[in-house]
């Protein structure tokens, strides 16, 4: 490991997200902006059998440029300067605390990591939980009388940052803590929450890795694949902009007041794109995004519904949205992302329900190619032509539907207008929308009656 650098960066998780993602942007904003921050791993579990990180490491970015022709790129990533393991490393986790020049704390310890319980014990050595291994750090620190840090949780829940901060009171408050504790938290540290956003796919094959190595010239054990586009949007103070060294670093991490806009943007434009894209693309018989992306009608449909029904309806101007959505659909061409359609399609209605239904209601008139992937999506429920994992209820309402149907009891209109009703999913009765309930059953029957193919090629456009 290199030792030139001082710790800045403490991180709870190793996983290859984190290297992929944090790591490569600490390693450029130290190369381009002289920020020359070091980075301390913290494995949150001991449980984890793989090696301790204990030299400079690669990411490989794999995909397609601005102009949509191949990429790839090698970044040698330096400026981890330890893994600990907690169990063994306990002493030395808590000495941490007294470097003065450390100033910044991120995680990614999945969902379930932010989460409390009523076992864990100050003289823990070390706590179970991960907030409680934060908040016996941070202790230490206010003790020794240390400035405050920025927290940046990456862990995929909205408001990660006072979620993460509830949990570090909740063991404060247990531990019968010093109020001075619960002052300096609230007046020296930053719970920041955060957005992020890119594919780290992971470690290379077994297959591909000779190839990588060979071409890298070494072996490397902890070499980590991702896409080229990066976001990390974190709401905080301005100070923390200043810090990390971000103005001028040709980077997409920034700064904002309020992140509830940008996670809209990615729900209904990424997120709403897969989820609009994939019930078609099964139907036509594909297995892979790239597959789709490769068809002409659907890249058609998609990047017209985006334009013409999903932006529209979020809470951003035109040049925050465009840039955006065009990245979207290279990041859903890139040939080294095969992301299988079908495990995106588990939880359909659920995913349906966040990402495309606030575009439903948003168009005055019922939006063509939403409701084209809602009807898609009702024939995947037909005998379960994929392997779905979602709520009981729909499943069950989806066979009573279909064979309803089946035996002549229910039209095309009845089957569309009893589910638009389910106002325990929809937050309310959908079928009273004006013409929604048709503009459904139609697409249900065009698919049924001239198939998939039929239906997406006669889309009706503007």
């Amino acid at each position: 490991m290199s030792a030139r650098l001082r710790i800045k960066v403490l991180q709870f998780g190793q996983g290859v997200f984190l290297r992929g993602f944090v790591e490569d942007f600490i390693q450029q904003l130290n190369e381009r902006q002289g920020l020359e921050a070091g980075v301390v791993i913290v494995r949150p579990t001991s449980r984890s059998t793989a090696p301790l990180i204990d030299a400079p490491f690669h990411v490989l970015l794999r995909g397609l440029d601005d102009e949509g022709l191949p990429l790839k790129q090698w970044r040698r990533i330096d400026c981890v300067q330890r893994e600990l393991d907690l169990a063994r490393h306990w002493q030395d986790y808590l000495a941490l605390a007294a470097e003065p020049q450390l100033r910044f704390i991120v995680s990614n310890t999945t969902e379930a990591g932010i989460a409390v319980n009523t076992t864990d014990q100050l003289d823990d050595a070390p706590p179970a939980s991960f907030p409680a291994k934060l908040c016996r750090w941070l202790v230490e620190r206010f003790r020794q009388g240390g400035a405050g840090v920025y927290l940046l949780p990456c862990e995929l829940i909205e408001d990660n940052g006072p979620a993460l901060k509830a949990a570090v009171m909740h063991f404060a408050q247990r531990w019968s803590l010093e109020p001075g504790f619960g002052r300096w938290l609230d007046e020296e540290c930053h719970f920041c929450s955060t957005l992020v956003d890119r594919i780290v796919s992971g470690a290379p094959s077994d297959q591909e890795r000779p190839v990588l190595e060979a071409e890298l010239g070494q072996a490397d054990p902890f070499m980590v694949c991702a896409e080229p586009f990066h976001s990390w949007l974190i709401e905080g103070p301005a100070s923390l902009a200043a810090e990390l060294r971000l103005e001028g670093s040709g980077l997409c991490i920034e700064r904002v007041d309020d992140l509830k806009p940008y996670r809209r943007r990615k729900v209904g434009l990424l997120n709403g794109g897969h989820t609009l894209l994939v019930p078609v693309a099964i139907l036509l018989g594909l297995e892979t995004v790239g597959q789709a992306m490769s068809d002409p009608d659907l890249a058609r449909f998609l990047d017209e519904a985006m334009r013409e029904e999903l932006m529209p309806a979020l809470p951003l101007p035109a040049p925050d949205l465009q840039p955006f959505a065009e990245a979207v659909l290279r990041r859903f061409r890139n040939p080294f992302v095969q992301h299988r359609l079908q495990s995106i399609a588990l939880n359909s209605w659920p995913k349906f329900a966040t990402r495309l239904l606030p575009a439903l209601l948003a168009n005055a008139q019922p939006a063509p190619r939403i409701v084209l992937a809602l009807a898609a999506t009702m024939h995947l429920y037909r005998g379960q032509k994929v392997s779905l994992s979602d709520a009981p209820s729909h499943l069950a309402w989806f066979e009573a539907a279909w064979a309803r149907w089946q035996s002549g009891e229910w039209s095309w209109h009845d089957l569309a207008n009893g589910w638009l009703a389910q106002d325990s999913l929809w937050g309310e009765r959908l079928n009273l929308r004006p013409g929604l309930s048709k503009a459904l059953a139609d697409q249900l029957a065009l698919i049924e009656s001239q198939g998939m193919r039929a239906a997406l090629t006669m889309i009706a456009r503007p």
